[in-house]
């Protein structure tokens, strides 16, 4: 099942492995497969990139529920800032995933960094962790939330039943794997359609409330820094959610091997989308607040859809549908991006071999698309799938805040590497730390849920010497694990 390197094969069948070790240079137009290479073809263009990384980054959060922030910040204007201050964040982060995906030029983000950087160990948790529960459980997540959107039409009535929403999710992430194994091209070309609808959605909350604004529907910003004073822990929480909310610029980096011209493209992609991303989530909700006050967004439970009930009448029935859309594109965005991931942990001997191969006709790297399918469906029937996330929401800051690190210890370490792209360090410096800040506030916010996470994390220790590191395994070991 697991190996301790990948020996490039050529199957007999519909696929070919993809490269050996995860050592040989990576796919550059400017090395021509050889012969019988099978390999992933440079398809993602500048305006791909964007739609991955904007399509990704935007889902339901901003339509639904933005009060996590102005619940912890206690007043408009503070939550306006948090909004603010939280988009600089990720820009910095996007930033420092720029330049590691200008000078190391491998697919597979987070894991590859950490490997490059600190070795084998972290790099194997990392993606121990992501394949078997943070990705199945956070893509069954959002695609509940688009079944439960694409269903609100038809149940405007009554309450939507469960079985109903469980099984219009299921189809809607049969379908996104089917895309993503099926063509590379189409998948973007899907993607950047679902980003325009994300645009489009956004306009149509940001137009009316500029309207209102002109109008002169500024009552909910009078005193807009009066309210409830933020506690010392409500404001660092508003941190975490406005984080979260951005979480989705470090996608272009999985798929750095299919990126046309990286040096230029990847920085590029990066800037113009947290640029849109920030300005459309701080306008977003300076709309809302120009018609709703506070008090009534804390207590809404979809917050666009209130909005787009008090200004647009029945136009408000589609709302639903957008967020439905917005919902599909950061399904298909993250499988495209993590089935990356995990492609080349397995070329790098970390997961089996099988997920190293690409379709022969296709090139698409079809079984570490498919492998998520079984596992994000039983998540998503069996699961307690926001206990996970819970548990394991502080995983991913600790390990964005490892690879951000890295890359300072990579200046360092490695002071001759080529980088097209360099950022200055205070910006690495300042998001390491407050990755790690957050991941020291959970610990002592929430202990029980962290704590339960953390060990769930430490299981990849023992997995990566059991499967690994261990060359004598019995015969009935290797026979059970086929």
């Amino acid at each position: 099942m697991f190996r301790k390197a990948a020996v490039p094969t050529v199957s007999n069948g519909s696929y070919l492995q993809g490269q050996a070790n995860g050592k040989l240079s990576s796919m550059d137009s400017r090395q021509p497969a050889r012969e019988g290479k099978v390999v992933l073809k440079k398809k993602v263009t500048l305006l791909r990139g964007i739609s991955i990384i904007i399509g990704t980054i935007i889902g339901a959060g901003i339509f639904i529920s933005p009060k996590g922030i102005l619940k912890n910040t206690g007043s408009v204007g503070m939550s306006l800032t948090v909004w603010t201050v939280c988009g600089i964040l990720s820009l910095f982060g996007a930033l420092c995933y720029a330049e590691l995906g200008t000078c190391i030029k491998k697919s597979g983000g987070h894991y590859t960094y950490i490997l490059e950087a600190f070795g084998p160990l972290p790099a194997f948790v990392r993606v121990w962790v992501e394949l078997l529960i943070i990705r199945p459980a956070a893509t069954a997540v959002i695609s509940l939330a688009f079944g439960r959107y694409i269903l609100e039409p038809f149940f405007m009535q009554c309450e939507i039943p469960e079985l109903a929403i469980k099984l219009i999710t299921a189809v809607g992430i049969t379908l996104v794997m089917v895309l993503n194994s099926t063509s590379v091209s189409w998948s973007a070309r899907i993607q950047m359609f679902l980003t325009f609808c994300k645009l489009v959605a956004i306009l149509i909350i940001i137009v009316p409330g500029v309207i209102q604004l002109i109008k002169g529907e500024t009552q909910h910003f009078k005193n807009a820094f009066a309210g409830n004073d933020a506690s010392i822990m409500g404001l660092p929480l508003a941190f975490y959610s406005g984080m979260y909310a951005y979480s989705g610029w470090f996608y272009l980096n999985f798929v750095t091997e299919e990126v046309e011209n990286p040096e230029k493209n990847i920085p590029l992609a990066i800037c113009i989308s947290m640029i849109i991303v920030t300005v459309g989530y701080v306008l977003t909700n300076v709309a809302y607040f120009t018609t709703i006050s506070a008090g009534e967004l804390l207590l809404s439970k979809a917050v666009a859809v209130t909005f787009a009930e008090r200004l647009m009448g029945d136009f408000s029935l589609a709302v639903p549908v957008f967020v439905a859309l917005s919902c599909f594109g950061s399904m298909n965005g993250g499988v495209f991006a993590v089935s990356r991931m995990f492609f080349v942990a397995s070329r790098e001997g970390h997961l089996p071999e099988i997920l190293s191969m690409i379709h022969v006709r296709k090139h698409t790297p079809l079984p570490a698309v498919i492998v998520l399918h079984p596992l994000t469906m039983i998540m998503l029937f069996n699961g307690d799938l926001y206990s996970l996330l819970n548990f394991l929401s502080f995983a991913r800051w600790l390990f964005i805040g490892l690879v951000v690190a890295g890359l300072i210890y990579l200046r360092y370490k490695r002071p001759d590497m080529p980088r097209p792209f360099k950022v200055p360090l205070f910006i690495p410096a300042l998001f390491s730390f407050t990755c790690l800040f957050m991941v020291a506030l959970s610990l002592y916010s929430d202990p029980v849920n962290t704590g339960i996470g953390f060990a769930i994390t430490l299981t990849g220790i023992p997995a990566y010497y059991l499967f690994i590191v261990w060359d004598n395994k019995p015969k009935w070991f290797r026979k059970l694990l086929g």
